[in-house]
């Protein structure tokens, strides 16, 4: 993207969104010159997932380079992305993928319970990884891959791209450096879930290796309505709306708080609605709240306001976003939108002196110049993993119904057995650690 264009694109956004001037105009000159698409490197991209995400995100990494493989365990997936991307060599094992030379990086936008062996594999392959959120299935695998970043000294990004988002960074900045007083109180709104069911077991669709779909998952019959968008709705294969949109606004209170490299020490939830039977098993409505060490309250709760895309049902009632609330005044952000309770906590400039934090305005454009700097992304593996973590203890704080006490430093529950169970859970052979 050129700089005009550009700035054409960023004045329209601000004028719409209500960002400060002080602020658009900042992040104006921060970015000059960063857009420009080069042309001296080419970057060789594989997609791993071919799906609705999948695909999104791998156009936005091939706009860098060129899309050289695609990979799916579905062949009518796999077709779709060969008409896109006729060029690409096919692929239904992603191991193949790591074999190939011309690979440089590889967008994983699969099912949740694959992103970490994937992730795994390419690191160890000597790729550069864009994985989507939430990075992990469990928090012992979130472990992996932190120290397998670290070990490679690959570039990993996890997808959760509302850092890379001015409006979430500027709320962040504005409760990190006091401008609301002391931080005290976070609230969160995720999209309730979907609560459907009892489902019929079905034939696997022609070309569909299910067994592989399934992983390291529990192995089941085939249900329609556990593949492909609708994944995440069961617990088998990720956290429902948890997972799925707290990896985004949890993800952003944890940014706020300073803690992004740590977490709370205690969740307390439980679940508001009761589970059809033979239907969807992650829970769709819940309540839940976090402690962190030094007394900051980070209230969770879905709302059937939003959609599960975060689409408005009901302009009437809340909808998804969260809201940071200090001793002086609160600021809400969502996408799209901020807002405070008083319009000089935005309309007045930081102090010279403000933390600032790492700023991507573009999370694709962040990832792609840290794989020629080989400096970290905002969004590296110990972030996604902390993140994810945070997702997980709410999954398990709701389905346990009870307050549940951790350990951020030692990443370990506090004298709680049951708890422990959950960091990390059976992986069914050959899907596991030894396959890649």
């Amino acid at each position: 993207m050129n700089r005009r264009k550009f700035i054409r694109n960023a004045t329209v956004v601000a004028g719409a969104t209500a960002l400060p001037s002080w602020y658009v105009e900042e992040c104006l000159a921060q970015t000059a010159g960063k857009y420009s698409k080069s042309a001296n490197e080419k970057i060789g991209v594989a997609l791993v997932g071919c799906g609705g995400r999948g695909t999104g995100v791998g156009n936005a990494a091939a706009y860098y380079g060129e899309m050289v493989a695609v990979c799916d365990v579905d062949d009518a997936q796999l077709a779709k992305a060969k008409v896109k991307w006729p060029k690409a060599k096919a692929f239904k094992d992603f191991r193949k993928v790591m074999e190939q030379r011309n690979v440089d990086v590889v967008v994983c936008g699969t099912v949740d319970h694959w992103h970490t062996l994937i992730s795994l594999a390419a690191m160890r392959a000597g790729k550069d990884v864009y994985c989507e959120k939430p990075l992990t299935l469990t928090i012992d695998e979130g472990k992996h891959l932190v120290k397998e970043e670290e070990k490679s000294k690959r570039i990993l990004q996890t997808g959760t791209q509302q850092r890379s988002d001015p409006r979430f960074r500027l709320a962040c900045e504005i409760a990190r450096n006091k401008i609301i007083g002391e931080l005290q109180e976070i609230d969160v709104y995720l999209p309730a879930g979907q609560r459907l069911g009892p489902f019929e077991k079905k034939p696997v669709p022609n070309g569909m290796d299910w067994d592989m779909w399934q992983g390291q998952t529990p192995y089941v019959d085939y249900v329609e309505e556990r593949a492909h968008r609708l994944f995440r709705y069961w617990w088998e294969y990720s956290g429902g709306t948890m997972t799925d949109w707290g990896a985004h606004h949890n993800d952003i209170a944890l940014w706020a708080t300073g803690f992004e490299r740590s977490g709370p020490v205690s969740a307390e939830g439980k679940s508001l609605i009761d589970m059809i039977p033979g239907g969807f098993t992650a829970a769709s409505e819940y309540k839940l709240e976090y402690v962190y060490r030094n007394g900051i309250r980070h209230r969770c709760r879905s709302t059937t306001a939003s959609a599960w895309n975060g689409r408005v049902v009901d302009p009437d009632r809340q909808q998804h976003g969260l809201r940071l609330t200090g001793t002086n005044g609160w600021v809400w952000v969502t996408r799209g939108d901020i807002q405070a309770s008083d319009p000089d906590i935005l309309n007045t400039p930081l102090p010279s002196s403000a933390e600032r934090l790492y700023k991507s305005d573009n999370h694709m454009t962040n990832f792609i110049d840290s794989v020629r700097s080989r400096k970290k992304a905002i969004c590296d593996a110990e972030i996604g993993h902390r993140s994810a973590t945070m997702c997980h203890l709410g999954v398990t704080a709701v389905r346990m119904g009870r307050k549940i006490e951790w350990n951020p430093k030692k990443e370990r529950f506090v004298k709680d057995r049951e708890a422990t169970a959950t960091i990390s859970r059976p992986m069914r052979k050959p899907w596991d650690y030894s396959m890649v």
